[in-house]
């Protein structure tokens, strides 16, 4: 009776949860879409939807800038980010190493794109900085915030407005979550955060001299945003020490999978499933497999056909290109080359 019980409970409980998580799939990926389905949605998401085009159309634009970022720190790895057949959005339905790097990212996209857009002028209903004109000029230095030496004041407002920016980005992403305590929950607003925070937390301080013959008699600083490829290299270094983590006695935290391994920090990014290899196609699980991916057969690391290939061996053969070659400026305003033939290796993976 015991063991009929729990198949009905099966059932019951697992079509609810992954309809659940496609659902938020869904929603990150397309926010257009899921507005479509308005009259389901409260609060501030709805009010995005209903009210906040402008602020709509970033979210989607930061949506972007974090899948093609996602696939360039992924472009040699065996699940390299692809949007092809939804296979992005079947793995944010897991819980993986690699569930977190992109919830990370979208976040961190999110975020950078709604505070630039507030700094250009293309999202109303924002400003600059206006909070670091009331900071001490010479307050004790921070990590994260380092102030410049000498007499200087903040320029303008003083700086992109990033506070704004993270958060229209919890009023987007988070606000669904945020009576859900379940594990995944729990994962996914952790990794939001740390994307949030590899964008606040490295903003960058910039500083311009006034003065007659070029002297620094006066110093104005303003804080702007990291360069999108650092915050990526960030998440990617955070994504290799990854920390696997189970739920917590309390119910309402985790705590590391191993009792030798550090409790993750704000920054770390964290999962609790593990990944599967992607050496071969499955469509439920976003996998493509890895079979005709170019890879170097030189090298060892994970873009080496002996880590991308998964062990099956590769094939190796030329090709001949006719490219321009020993170009030559020639006055006045030309620029001649000759056609030469290139020919150089290609391997892919059996």
């Amino acid at each position: 009776m015991h063991v009929v019980l729990v198949s009905v409970c099966l059932l019951l409980v697992t079509p609810i949860s992954m309809s659940w998580w496609a659902a938020g799939s869904q929603l990150v990926m397309d926010p257009y879409q899921i507005c479509k389905k308005t009259r389901r949605l409260k609060g501030k998401l709805a009010d995005i939807c209903n009210n906040k085009p402008g602020l709509l159309k970033q979210i989607a634009v930061g949506i972007g800038l974090g899948q093609s970022e996602c696939q360039y720190q992924f472009r040699f790895r065996r699940w390299n980010c692809t949007s092809a057949k939804k296979s992005i959005r079947k793995v944010l339905m897991s819980d993986t190493r690699e569930t977190g790097f992109v919830n990370a990212l979208i976040a961190a996209g999110v975020t950078y794109q709604i505070t630039r857009a507030c700094t250009t002028g293309d999202l109303i209903g924002c400003s600059c900085d206006r909070k670091m004109k009331r900071h001490k000029k010479h307050r004790k230095k921070q990590k994260h915030d380092p102030m410049p030496d000498g007499d200087w004041e903040w320029e303008g407002c003083g700086g992109e407005n990033v506070d704004f920016g993270v958060k229209k980005c919890k009023d987007y992403l988070d606000t669904r979550y945020r009576r859900r305590s379940d594990m995944k929950t729990l994962v996914k607003l952790h990794n939001y955060a740390a994307g949030r925070l590899a964008i606040k937390n490295n903003m960058r301080l910039e500083c311009k001299c006034h003065g007659l013959s070029g002297s620094c008699t006066l110093k104005t600083c303003w804080r702007k945003l990291p360069n999108f490829r650092e915050v990526g290299n960030r998440l990617k270094e955070r994504f290799d020490g990854a920390a696997k983590v189970i739920a917590g006695n309390d119910g309402q935290s985790f705590m590391p999978e191993g009792e030798t391994i550090k409790p993750p920090g704000k920054l770390d990014l964290v999962y609790s499933e593990d990944s599967p290899n992607y050496c071969e196609a499955k469509n439920s699980m976003g996998s493509f497999g890895t079979q005709g991916r170019i890879c170097d057969d030189k090298s060892l690391g994970e873009e080496g056909c002996g880590i991308l290939c998964c062990g099956r061996g590769f094939r190796k053969y030329y090709k001949t290109e006719r490219k321009n070659c020993k170009c030559k400026f020639e006055w006045c305003c030309e620029v001649k080359c000759q056609v030469c033939n290139e020919t150089r290796a290609i391997s892919t993976c059996l």
